[in-house]
């Protein structure tokens, strides 16, 4: 139960992400807006992991050669997930972007077979079919103006590798979860972050820094609130449940996303939601309710939980 209360969490404030995006965007470049809250959000870690009870995790094995696979988790799942996804949307179009993070849980249950040996069950393929017809039927598409031509070819690529990013950062990061505990690995994937992007971040964009003293209220609205929701409380909160629950259990659950977006959009932007939008909302709920809590009944009694 707490598990998917704390999935509902998280991805609410990932709902935030976008509108907070829209908020800095005019005095923040792309590479900043991940770098500087990511890196705020690292060192409000710090105290967590000082004061964490890590005994149990530190009787398992640990060695120094997992540095390198935080620096994997942070190369090949975070970065992905993070800059080329804001970067191929940028060159492509909103709606293309959004078709294509629909293949998440695709993406995440094959490397999860892969990495974890986790299979598709049929609750699950059910669940994923509700929650693309759900997203669909929010996101109001025109299939008719959708363009998936060569001259978004890049931006799509980009997309899809962010998508696989994060499929990546879902399954293989449990593995890493068997050995520490679920604060210490965000934190060292923050901080093998923050060794990686420093520098694009200073080529690319350091006129940013200079700037820093003209941001408007608004800007620092925005990227307070990446910093403590987006990039801290919902990652914490993600990664104690994926700590419990299968790694396609937790990224189906990323259909929420819609579900809180559209109310915040309407309350913020003054959006209107739509009888469909409503349905599909429904529709999303459901799907999520069916993965997290009907089939984590059923295997409860048969699955220990890693780590436990």
């Amino acid at each position: 139960m707490r598990s998917w209360v704390f999935l509902f969490s998280c991805n609410l404030m990932w709902a935030l992400q976008f509108t907070c995006i829209k908020l800095v965007q005019d005095q923040v470049g792309s590479l900043f807006t991940v770098w500087g809250p990511m890196t705020l959000a690292t060192l409000m870690l710090y105290p967590l992991i000082r004061s964490e009870n890590r005994d149990e995790y530190q009787q398992k094995g640990r060695s120094k050669q997992d540095l390198l696979l935080f620096f994997l988790l942070a190369l090949v799942g975070v970065f992905p997930g993070q800059v080329m996804v804001t970067w191929g949307t940028r060159i492509s179009l909103a709606s293309n972007a959004a078709l294509l993070m629909l293949t998440l849980p695709v993406c995440t249950a094959i490397l999860a077979y892969f990495f974890l040996r986790e299979r598709m069950t049929g609750i699950r393929w059910l669940s994923f079919v509700m929650a693309i017809v759900g997203v669909l039927l929010c996101s109001n598409f025109n299939f008719g103006h959708l363009d998936f031509g060569l001259g978004y070819l890049l931006g799509n690529t980009l997309i899809f590798l962010g998508v696989l990013g994060s499929a990546f950062y879902n399954s293989y990061g449990k593995k890493i979860l068997e050995r520490y505990s679920p604060m210490e690995m965000l934190f060292y994937t923050y901080l093998a972050m923050f060794v990686i992007m420093t520098p694009l971040v200073l080529l690319q964009e350091w006129e940013v820094f200079a700037r820093v003293p003209q941001f408007t209220p608004t800007t620092w609205v925005g990227l307070v609130l990446l910093t403590v929701f987006h990039n801290y409380l919902s990652m914490v909160l993600f990664l104690k449940a994926l700590k419990q629950l299968d790694a396609t259990q937790a990224a189906l659950s990323n259909y929420l996303i819609t579900l809180f977006g559209l109310p915040i959009a309407a309350l913020w932007l003054g959006e209107r939601l739509t009888l469909a939008a409503i349905i599909g909302g429904i529709l999303v709920l459901g799907s999520t309710l069916l993965i997290t809590l009907w089939e984590e009944k059923r295997t409860s009694g048969s699955l220990a939980p890693l780590g436990g």
